[in-house]
């Protein structure tokens, strides 16, 4: 299977080319940047003379800002130190030069396609001692190439979910040679440390989500929406999915019942979708506005459809409570659910559906700690929140403090196996 993989990846190379043509029309890929990812002339490198490269390979946002908590704790245990971090997306390479630009030691560049002489190239212009991958990123070519480099490898908040599992088990062998290279797991969930394990895999631990460390980045929005926030009683429906759209309009009509000046703000998981949201609540009689990231807020509106990316966490800022989707639909039951990190740190309460697979653990601890709860339908939801809706804080409705020693707890432990994992190089 393995050669296999590596023959494909040769033949498919001139096809990646067109691919990223597309991405470009599409605004997905950085127009000055593109080429990192296709042609090693591009493997540009500015070093120390004398410094050891520790490589952190993270796909997109979410992964890119759990890691910057553990590399700017490195950096202050060792001068001497450098760090590649690598990402696949457009918008992770913007927040990299927001976080890193104060750091010299410090580079960031897109991750080159998996083909064997892209990698082979690439780790031999940057030269690293040490390899993170993080969360699923689990690439053949690089984890063979760098452990015929003798390069030790770490794959770090690993996440493998019952389907990817069930894919390994259909080649044990390959999945043994694979995950046998990598000298380090952390594992995001004990379900993943049980799969690993059901795969003759040795060194897997765990420590906790290590995106539980990351930073909130609060994006710049208008002051009068921010104003109207802090004001408002809302609560939120985030990463809602097609099936849950009348689930949440549903909840807001019993929610008039108690609250006439509630609002609903409903964040789609796929945003191609507002239209027809906008429709289905206007059918229901509720006056309803889709919010672009530059509009604001129009007091007559009492359902908001959010039309944009990665500035949710504004929201969450001023709500109690706030629902996650992928989490009512029975037929995804085994791929189900949304991190509820962003929403916890926030000091939201959280509510759910009972299909939250892929975070399961989270779920059930956050339960115990009455940052979350399982709901069953609507009716109950808007129970809760009529609830939630009266106090006058959240500090009355969730434990705000759990989440803050969960947060410390997880760095520390997970501090302590990536100082074990580099000791011999640092030291």
């Amino acid at each position: 299977m393995i050669l296999a993989y590596r023959i494909f990846s040769i033949i498919s190379y001139p096809f990646l080319f067109l691919f990223i043509y597309f991405r470009l029309i599409l605004k997905k890929e950085d127009p000055r940047r593109f080429k990192e990812k296709l042609l090693s002339s591009h493997f540009n490198v500015k070093r120390k003379e004398n410094s050891k490269l520790i490589w952190f390979h993270a796909a997109s946002i979410g992964e890119f800002k759990s890691i910057i908590p553990i590399i700017k704790k490195l950096d202050s245990y060792e001068k001497n130190l450098e760090f590649l971090i690598t990402t696949t997306t457009f918008s992770s390479s913007n927040l990299a030069k927001l976080e890193l630009a104060n750091f010299e030691n410090m580079h960031h560049r897109f991750f080159p396609f998996d083909v064997i002489f892209l990698i082979d190239k690439f780790i031999n212009v940057w030269k690293p001692k040490k390899i993170f991958l993080v969360d699923s990123e689990v690439w053949p070519n690089l984890i063979i190439k760098a452990n015929q480099k003798g390069i030790p490898l770490a794959l770090i908040n690993a996440r493998l979910s019952r389907k990817s599992f069930k894919r390994w088990l259909l080649f044990p062998n390959t999945a043994k040679k694979i995950f046998g290279m990598i000298d380090l797991f952390l594992c995001a969930n004990k379900e993943t440390k049980g799969y690993l394990e059901k795969l003759k895999i040795q060194k897997v631990n765990y420590e906790g989500n290590i995106k539980l460390i990351s930073k909130i980045n609060f994006q710049k929005i208008d002051e009068e929406n921010e104003k109207r926030l802090e004001e408002s009683r809302f609560w939120i429906a985030a990463s809602i999915h097609k099936e849950e759209d009348i689930f949440c309009l549903k909840t807001h009509k019993e929610l008039k019942n108690v609250y006439n000046d509630i609002i609903t703000v409903l964040a789609p998981r796929h945003i191609d979708r507002v239209n027809k949201i906008k429709s289905l609540s206007e059918k229901l009689g509720f006056k309803t506005q889709i919010l672009n990231k530059d509009d604001k807020i129009f007091d007559e509106n009492e359902v908001i459809i959010i039309n944009f990316f990665g500035n949710l966490q504004n929201y969450f800022k001023y709500a109690k409570s706030v629902f996650i989707g992928k989490s009512t639909i029975n037929k995804i039951k085994h791929d189900s659910g949304q991190s509820p990190i962003d929403a916890a740190k926030l000091n939201c309460k959280i509510y759910h559906g009972p299909y939250v697979s892929n975070f399961q653990e989270l779920y059930d601890d956050f339960r115990i700690n009455n940052i979350s709860n399982l709901v069953e339908d609507h009716h109950d939801l808007s129970k809760n929140l009529i609830i939630d809706l009266k106090k006058i804080s959240k500090k009355e409705i969730t434990s705000p403090q759990y989440i803050k020693n969960l947060e410390r707890d997880v760095l520390i432990n997970t501090m302590k196996l990536i100082n074990n994992f580099l000791y011999d190089e640092i030291n």
